[in-house]
């Protein structure tokens, strides 16, 4: 066996069992310090990520689709074929509406001719004049969306969604594939109005995504101009910077806003060990023990730790791994 660094290697065996027995058995806990300290006061709002940047794709034609060369999370590049559409049915529509067109003006240009020899009334050239007019923008649609059966990407990006699956009917105006840009996220958030002027004198924020522990400074804060008359809140967009893993549009997130600081006592997120309705912390000793403690939290500051309001004093050491704490614990020898 390894001699410890902290015995003498000219103890004997008994002199090394004594001193083994005698150490702490919680030597080895992670602990932090705690001490008041400044930190910026926040106020949590919950918010919702979305792409600054995005595009739904729609049909412009009607006919089924015939070929899908994209699905969800499949990165595409602007201009690149995602869908195309068998337009067969609406070809033939379309000849029909240029040949309506095509009768529609003659018969307008022959009834200006025999109104102007006063064969006909005005209200026979106003008719003729607009069903040319209707046969034109029939005609003038068909004609602008028949080059529409290549569906194609609009922006450089990822498909979030596909909508509309091979062999389903395609209509003009239904969707079929949305697109976001993955380095354009915000988060996007209600302030009520009460608490508008404190969020705007500091204009900056935390992001917070309880799924993956994330704590992420935002780049830039947006306040729109506008309230909503029902609500009485303020919307407000908050920035993130380019690429942050894990963050996809859709995600629920909270944003801390700034709105101040203080000097408060807290704790790290990590040390609190939550059952049920107990709220606690391992605070280990003078001998590096630990010993469960009750304690009641405030809100999150805005490093990211938990304000501590009763239970907890300055100059306290905390384990900041309760579940090892709780396990060395249990495995230690009961006192007579």
């Amino acid at each position: 066996m390894k001699t410890p660094t902290f015995l003498s290697v000219t103890y004997g065996v008994a002199g090394i069992l004594a001193a083994l027995a005698a150490a702490p058995v919680f030597a080895q806990l992670a602990t932090v310090t705690l001490e008041a300290r400044d930190v910026d006061l926040t106020y949590p709002a919950e918010a919702v990520v979305e792409a600054v940047h995005s595009a739904t794709v729609a049909a412009q034609v009607q006919g089924r689709v015939v070929e899908v060369r994209a699905d969800a999370g499949q990165r595409v590049t602007k201009g690149e074929l995602l869908m195309r559409i068998d337009a067969r049915e609406f070809a033939d529509n379309a000849a029909g509406a240029q040949a309506q067109y095509i009768q529609a003006k003659a018969n307008y240009e022959r009834t200006k001719n025999l109104y102007a020899q006063k064969f006909v009334s005005s209200a026979a050239l106003d008719k003729a004049e607009a069903d040319f007019k209707a046969a034109e923008a029939t005609a003038g649609a068909s004609g602008a969306t028949y080059s529409h059966a290549n569906v194609t990407a609009p922006i450089s990006g990822i498909v979030a969604q596909r909508l509309t699956e091979l062999g389903e009917m395609a209509a003009p105006g239904k969707p079929l594939i949305t697109i976001y840009e993955p380095k354009g996220l915000r988060v996007v958030a209600s302030i009520p109005q009460y608490k508008l002027a404190a969020v705007k004198k500091g204009m900056k924020a935390r992001l917070e995504f309880p799924e993956t522990g994330q704590w992420i400074d935002a780049t830039r804060v947006e306040i729109l101009p506008t309230a909503d008359a029902r609500s009485h809140t303020v919307t407000a967009r908050l920035y993130l910077p380019d690429n942050v893993p894990g963050v996809i549009p859709g995600m629920a997130a909270r944003a801390h806003f700034v709105v101040g600081s203080g000097k408060k006592l807290t704790v790290p997120p990590t040390a609190v060990l939550r059952r049920g309705e107990v709220t606690a912390v391992y605070v280990v000793d003078a001998q590096s023990q630990p010993h469960l403690r009750q304690i009641r939290l405030g809100e999150t500051v805005g490093n990211g730790e938990v304000e501590i309001l009763a239970g907890l004093i300055g100059g306290e050491r905390v384990s900041l791994d309760p579940i090892k704490a709780g396990m060395q614990l249990k495995q230690q020898p009961a006192t007579k």
